[in-house]
């Protein structure tokens, strides 16, 4: 909105009545603050991150219990299994930190030595390509279990398997491309 565009809106605001002028501010601020809706789904996800840690422990403590029966093949599906909870693991926190400093409120960690790098420059672009591309290793991580398992899989599956990676793949492409774009439209 250019500087004319706003002095007129502003006018045009300032002419209604005082009551029009509370009721539309009463539900702005409604509105502002119906982003804390999204609060307890991000502590939803925390319970969430909690249990697959709970199941990250129980895959090793399985692995470390059955080390010595364990084949090797079955060891490294075990091993690429305990990666795959740790990528949706990463994904849930880019989720819950990076959606709640986007769209709920900033995260007060000026000074914490631990905060991540990312969370300087986050935006609901950069969260969708960080997402895009967590699902991308996810995906290469079944990839790489049914070729490590090709014997046991169904090929049809596995074909279902990559055209799936592929279309995550190119997905963020597109979105990273498109961000790019856009990125590029505001800085000029």
């Amino acid at each position: 909105m250019s500087q004319s565009e706003h002095s007129t809106a502003t006018t045009v605001k300032h002419a209604r009545s005082p009551l029009a002028l509370r009721i539309e501010q009463g539900f702005e601020t409604t509105v502002f603050a119906s982003r804390w809706i999204q609060a307890p789904l991000y502590g939803g996800l925390i319970v969430a991150e909690l249990l697959y840690a709970y199941k990250f422990l129980v895959e090793l403590w399985e692995m470390v219990l059955h080390i010595n029966q364990l084949e090797e093949t079955v060891f490294m599906l075990g091993i690429l299994g305990l990666i795959d909870v740790t990528m949706v693991a990463n994904l849930l926190t880019v989720v819950i930190i990076g959606g709640y400093a986007t769209f709920v409120s900033k995260l007060d960690l000026e000074g914490n030595p631990d905060r991540p790098d990312w969370l300087t420059h986050i935006s609901a672009g950069t969260i969708k390509i960080k997402l895009a591309t967590s699902l991308i290793g996810i995906s290469s991580i079944h990839l790489l279990k049914s070729f490590v398992n090709i014997a046991n899989e169904d090929l049809e599956q596995i074909k279902w398997k990559i055209l799936i990676h592929l279309t995550f793949l190119s997905s963020t492409i597109l979105l990273a491309w498109t961000e790019k774009v856009m990125h590029k439209d505001h800085t000029d």
